[in-house]
């Protein structure tokens, strides 16, 4: 494990690093697009971020090349060329996007060729664990099923792409996708760690997963610093696709590559019921935000006979902004959903079922109630506002909380003190009453 800690600080150093060098230069020579009607930032930043964070992952996996321990990694050359030569191709295409903003269908084509060079390089889906539907002699859980070649490209290069827009479109807010993927990709580490440790033992595959995770976690950790709000340095697309690339790399390169009938044997019990479906559910909790917001996204631009691809201000994250959350707070909720659901699904490995899905729930239903909590103090200030004779001089003091206004924009939500204001009103009406 020390290995994997020191190739995570070499790509969190070379990142950091980078990260100030870009930010210098692009702040001296004004390297910055201007600001689109969808951001929720107010001046123009830096987006190049994604360069530094490349950097970061090329360096450390050079330098554990001369690591023996890593030796097994390594073994295999195509899987880490074909890994680095994907994430470049990604990386020129995000900063070209950056740059020209390109239109989708470019954006697209260039995502599916590196998916197809990821995949050709021998990085995919081999099979998939199946839980059995009815008991069978053997006392097996699972079945795996092999997939043939043309299906594990195909699904391969599907899933790929998938999760590198997914992980694009959540990031709007500073910080956001660098914590999520270091909350993700900690527990993914955990988990391979967990089942390459004991009987199963170790392959290349679980080798490969884990050095993936503990450098792109390394890349986050470096680059976070500039990326906090306020943030003076954005990951762009070619960031946030990299960390979408090198999430789904580090997914395939372990999920249907061990026997889950094993897992019992590994960690947790034989009295508990999804060993057999964790390679399979932990990859959807781990990215649960990021797959919720892509899919709510294509939904609601296809109903409105939209592109899929088209720009819009209704994400997640802006959502939560529009609830009357501050920056920070939308953020740590996200963060906070990410690791309830990859946490939750963990816990099935080391504890029995009914405690481990207690503690899941406990965890969604606490994230549940912060997330909503905005709303009862939205609603009595909404309250005060239509209950307000137009006439009265404190109408105006609380008439721009009423959503119903076109001022009830993200900018004009009530800071604490407002609507302490706008409740003491409320109370002193209903007490004259």
């Amino acid at each position: 494990m020390i290995f994997y800690i020191v190739t995570a600080g070499i790509a969190g150093l070379v990142s950091f690093s980078f990260s100030l060098i870009i930010w210098k230069l692009s702040t001296r020579f004004r390297l910055y697009p201007k600001i689109r009607a969808r951001d929720v930032h107010t001046r123009p930043t830096p987006r190049l971020g994604g360069v530094a964070m490349f950097l970061g992952v090329v360096v450390a996996f050079a330098v554990g090349s001369f690591l023996p321990p890593l030796a097994i990694v390594y073994s295999q050359p195509a899987h880490i060329w074909g890994l680095l030569g994907s994430a470049l191709m990604i990386v020129l295409i995000g900063v070209a996007d950056d740059i020209w903003d390109l239109d989708w269908l470019t954006k697209l084509a260039g995502q599916l060729l590196a998916a197809a060079l990821l995949a050709w390089s021998g990085i995919q889906f081999l099979s998939f664990p199946l839980p059995k539907l009815f008991g069978a002699g053997d006392g097996s859980r699972s079945v795996i099923v092999t997939l043939a070649p043309w299906q594990s490209l195909v699904i391969t290069v599907i899933v790929i792409v998938l999760v590198m827009n997914a992980i694009n479109f959540i990031d709007g807010l500073d910080g956001l996708v660098s914590g999520v993927a270091i909350i993700a990709n900690g527990v993914f580490s955990v988990y391979v760690f967990a089942i390459s440790s004991g009987p199963t033992g170790q392959s290349d595959y679980f080798n490969l997963a884990q050095l993936i995770s503990a450098v792109l976690i390394g890349a986050c950790v470096g680059f976070l610093p500039l990326n906090w709000h306020p943030a003076r340095l954005f990951m762009g697309d070619a960031g946030a696709l990299l960390v979408g690339l090198l999430m789904a790399a580090s997914t395939i390169a372990v999920t249907g590559q061990i026997d889950p009938n094993r897992l019992e044997e590994t960690v947790g019990s034989a009295r508990q019921l999804f060993p057999a479906l964790i390679p399979l559910l932990l990859p959807f909790a781990i990215l649960v935000v990021p797959l919720l917001d892509f899919g709510l996204a294509i939904i609601r631009r296809l109903r409105a006979g939209k592109s899929p691809f088209t720009a819009d201000r209704k994400h997640l994250h802006h959502r939560l902004l529009d609830m009357g959350h501050s920056h920070l707070h939308a953020v740590l909720i996200l963060y906070a959903w990410t690791g309830a659901a990859s946490i939750g699904m963990l816990l099935f490995l080391f504890i029995d079922t009914w405690w481990a899905a207690l503690a899941t729930v406990l965890g969604l239903v606490v994230c549940t109630i912060v997330t909503l909590a905005p709303l009862s103090r939205r609603k009595a200030i909404e309250s005060v506002a239509q209950s307000m004779d137009a006439d009265a001089a404190e109408a105006a003091v609380v008439a721009r909380f009423d959503p119903l206004d076109a001022a009830s924009e993200p900018d004009a939500e009530p800071s604490d003190s407002a609507a302490a204001a706008a409740l003491d009103l409320l109370q002193k009406k209903e007490g004259s009453a």
